[in-house]
């Protein structure tokens, strides 16, 4: 007796080149990883700065209003958070009005931070080898995809 099973051809639907998860994984890593060098100069993860970048646009957000918009659970952030308290780069104290909340705000060190990274989007959109359309394009879409899918 075979143990062999019969040749059936796969769904379509269950092949590598048809998935879009697959894409979406894979660049993302990519993208990640074109970031890597130019944020350990600045000593900064990439979780991190993305943190920045919200905390350079607004100044103080909650922890709540930072996992809102990273897509974070307070588990991922509160350890990251910490690292960067520690450096003295942000501050986390608890709003007078919800001791419940804790408002994140930023240190002379983290606002500093910002010139040192100025560069970096530019130094990565000129990896990508896109044209600004193409890039504004691929952002929409992808927003809409996020969008959708939260």
């Amino acid at each position: 007796m075979s143990n062999t099973t019969p040749h059936t051809d796969p769904n379509p639907l269950q092949q590598l080149d048809n998935q879009l998860c697959f894409p979406l994984y894979a660049l993302s890593r990519m993208v990640t990883k074109a970031y890597q060098p130019l944020l350990q100069e600045l000593d900064l993860t990439y979780p991190q700065y993305l943190v920045f970048l919200l905390l350079w646009e607004h100044q103080e957000l909650t922890v709540k209003e930072l996992g809102d918009k990273l897509l974070l659970d307070s588990g991922t952030l509160t350890p990251l958070l910490k690292r960067l308290e520690q450096k003295h780069w942000i501050s986390r104290r608890r709003d007078p009005r919800d001791e419940r909340s804790v408002i994140i705000g930023l240190l002379p060190a983290g606002r500093a931070l910002q010139e040192k990274a100025c560069k970096v989007p530019e130094q990565v959109f000129a990896q990508l080898n896109m044209s600004p359309t193409e890039f504004e394009a691929l952002r929409q879409q992808l927003r809409h995809l996020l969008t959708h899918l939260a």
